[in-house]
């Protein structure tokens, strides 16, 4: 029922964008990923349970989640609970990154409709990826991937994140020009530098990424929320009652 004052003290869980990406992220590395500050989200646990399908070691307990990715290995997903999830194109970016093919079922049989992946494919193209869509499934093929300059026609989280997924592990340097810029695109870019990836101009237009030959497990802690953090600062405001929000980057809420 409504009609209740707010007051208290509100905790803001991780970035959900984030987290969607960070978690496919960290097949990339060769021992141990920590990620801490896990919204309580189903996407989460889909994830999860993909991660485990192609040979990962996931333990999850409330907020934190442990990845062994030491036996990954390439399985298609082309059907089953990946179309369940919006996300799974970042499925793509990791495989490809890893093991130089994927095959990954996206929602809708990949006609996304208002969230094309044009820019995504064109990026993993560029790498040196072969892509094909068959039955509802996107497969990339590559013999190598090599650093490539990349124009993002429209600017797009999705495709930026997923381009330096792909490209972290890539032969020489990739830029990616009209890049976004959301600090959830920072977020992905500190865990894959924790892991010993060279990143340069994230939170800029243009990201460069150099490649290097592996990656190593790490601990992170995801970023606020800014969306939730943003959604009750209004009702707050909206009520003129006093609320306190713990857990935020006001830089974040602004951008």
């Amino acid at each position: 029922e409504g009609g209740h004052p707010l007051n208290g003290k509100i905790h803001i869980s991780g970035a959900k964008n984030s987290a969607v990406a960070l978690i496919p992220a960290a097949i990339l590395a060769e021992s141990n990923v920590s990620i801490e500050n896990l919204p309580k989200i189903s996407d989460v646990e889909t994830l999860a349970s993909l991660l485990e399908d192609i040979g990962a070691t996931v333990s999850h307990d409330g907020t934190q989640m442990h990845i062994n990715p030491e036996k990954v290995t390439p399985m298609p997903l082309p059907n089953g609970r990946v179309k369940t999830l919006r996300a799974s194109y970042y499925m793509m970016g990791a495989m490809l990154g890893k093991f130089k093919r994927a095959a990954i079922g996206l929602p809708g049989g990949c006609n996304l409709g208002p969230r094309p992946i044009d820019q995504h494919i064109k990026g993993f193209e560029a790498l040196g990826a072969k892509v094909t869509n068959e039955h509802g499934a996107i497969y990339l093929r590559a013999e190598k991937l090599v650093g490539a300059r990349i124009y993002l026609d429209v600017v797009s989280v999705g495709a930026t994140i997923n381009i330096m997924l792909a490209a972290v592990k890539a032969e020489g340097r990739t830029t990616i020009e009209n890049a976004a810029k959301e600090p959830e695109i920072i977020d992905v870019a500190t865990l894959l530098t924790s892991m010993g990836a060279k990143i340069k101009g994230v939170g800029t237009n243009v990201i460069r990424i150099d490649g290097v030959e592996e990656l190593s497990g790490c601990t992170h802690s995801i970023i606020p929320d800014r969306i939730e953090a943003g959604t009750y600062m209004i009702a707050a405001a909206a009520m003129g009652r006093e609320v306190l929000i713990d857990h935020i980057i006001p830089d974040h809420v602004e951008s």
